[in-house]
Order: structure tokens, then C-alpha cells, then sequence
């Protein structure tokens, strides 16, 4: 991983990470809005964008850098961690891993019970598919899933070429198997909870179970919206959102 910071150290430390097949100019719009306030810090995961020579392992390993991170350069603790899609999924499992390394915590459409049937497809599906990230039209269809705002799209291009066929086979499997552990209940943190009310139905469900397995938690649904949709298109309402939550 990359650590990409923007601000001064000396104000207290915002981590956020970004989605899968995104990388950190996802948080675009939204760091000018934070680094008056806060130093912060987002990462650019395995496999993506500028880290496209190395290979994304899985939740896990992502997880376990993050906390290597946050102990020596942060250390040990930080103000807050948030994360979208797989970044979500990356905080969850930092917060199961280390019940103190964060004060709040931000989970947007985390994917926390496992989807049947991911093992089996994931690698068949890619042996024939992955050609066509190199197709614009393609990679249209992919950012209008992902929610990329139009702007963004380009740069959103040039990062897909860069994703290797494992990286995005293992990003799968550890996506589509990932399952929620109960040490996360010990979490100290205060926890958000995000999920768009448009989602597929496990993602409702992985949010409610979420806010049922985590004592000091708090469930936003974003009404009218998709996975994701939330802090990549309405930053500045994710924004207030957080800032409303912090205070």
C-alpha cells in the first residue's frame, strides 16, 4: 500500500480508504473539504492505480498493513477511519484485529456475510472477461456500477489498465468471502454505519448485522441511493455526515 497525506500532522488523523478498482483520487473531492481540519491520509491500495505493480493479496494482508502503519507513523492510534466497498470491509477488519486503534470509524457498504457461488465464478468469469477492462466501453459500464462521477472517469481508465488479472481475482474472492468476525464487538471506536437504501439486498443485510454486532454504532441509510454513491457523488453531504457524527 501507499499512504498519500494532505495536511498538517500535528491536527489529529483521518484515514480513508478507497473502493476496489478505485484508487485515492476517489477522495478528490472530498480531502479539500477535510484538510483544514484534519491531517489526512489516504492509501492507495495493492493492485491499484500507482501501487499496480504489486499484487492485492486480500483483506487480511491489507488490514495488517494498515495497523503496521498506523503504529509506526500514527502512533497507535488515529482519529478516524473510513472506508468505502473493500475499504470498508479493510476498516472492519482493522477494528476486529486492534479494539483501539481508532476513535470513529466510517463504514460505507461493507460486505460482511459471504456471497454463495463467488469460489466457483470468480475465476472462470475472469479467464474470459479480463480483455475487456482494456474496452472504454467497458470501463464506462464498470464506473457507472462504481458510481464515478464523470470527471473522474478518465483517470478511472487509466488506473483499470494498470489492475493485473490476479490482483482482481483475489480482490473478488476476498470481497465476495469475506465474513464478519465477532471480536469487532470489542471495538472501542464509535462507529458509522453507511449503506445506500438502492443497494443489493446482502449489503442491507451486512450493514444491519453491523450495527447489531457493534455496541456503540449508529446505521445511516442514504436514501435514493446506490453502492457507493453516497461519498463519491454527494461528497459534501458525506462530508457533513461525518463531521456531524464526529462532533
Amino acid at each position: 500500500m501507499i499512504f498519500k497525506e494532505t495536511g498538517e500532522k500535528s491536527l489529529p488523523t483521518i484515514i480513508l480508504l478507497h473502493g476496489g478498482g478505485l484508487s485515492d483520487w476517489s477522495w478528490k473531492n472530498a480531502v479539500p473539504l477535510l484538510s483544514s481540519e484534519f491531517h489526512l491520509v489516504t492509501p492507495i491500495l495493492d493492485g491499484h492505480g500507482e501501487d499496480g505493480s504489486e499484487t492485492f493479496i486480500s483483506i487480511q494482508k491489507c488490514a495488517e498493513e494498515l495497523i503496521g502503519y498506523i503504529e509506526n507513523d500514527c502512533g497507535g492510534k488515529v482519529f478516524a477511519i473510513g472506508g468505502l466497498s473493500i475499504g470498508a470491509q479493510i476498516t472492519v477488519e482493522t477494528l476486529s484485529k486492534k479494539s483501539d486503534i481508532t476513535q470513529y470509524a466510517i463504514i460505507e457498504s461493507a460486505l460482511t456475510i459471504p456471497i454463495k457461488g463467488t469460489t466457483a465464478i470468480t475465476v472462470p468469469a475472469y479467464q474470459l472477461l479480463y480483455g475487456l477492462i482494456k474496452r472504454r466501453w467497458f470501463s464506462k459500464m464498470q464506473a457507472k456500477s462504481l458510481c464515478v462521477p464523470d470527471e473522474l472517469f478518465e483517470t478511472y481508465y487509466q488506473d483499470s489498465q494498470k489492475i493485473s488479472k490476479q490482483s482482481l481475482i483475489n480482490l473478488t474472492l476476498s470481497n465476495g468471502n469475506y465474513r464478519l468476525k465477532p471480536s469487532i464487538a470489542a471495538t472501542h471506536a464509535k462507529v458509522l454505519i453507511i449503506v445506500g437504501s438502492d443497494e443489493i439486498k446482502v449489503m442491507k443485510e451486512s450493514a444491519e448485522l453491523l450495527y447489531r454486532t457493534i455496541p456503540k454504532s449508529q446505521l445511516y441509510i442514504a436514501k435514493n441511493m446506490k453502492h457507493g454513491q453516497l461519498s463519491l457523488v454527494h461528497t459534501e453531504q458525506y462530508i457533513n455526515l461525518l463531521k456531524n457524527f464526529f462532533e
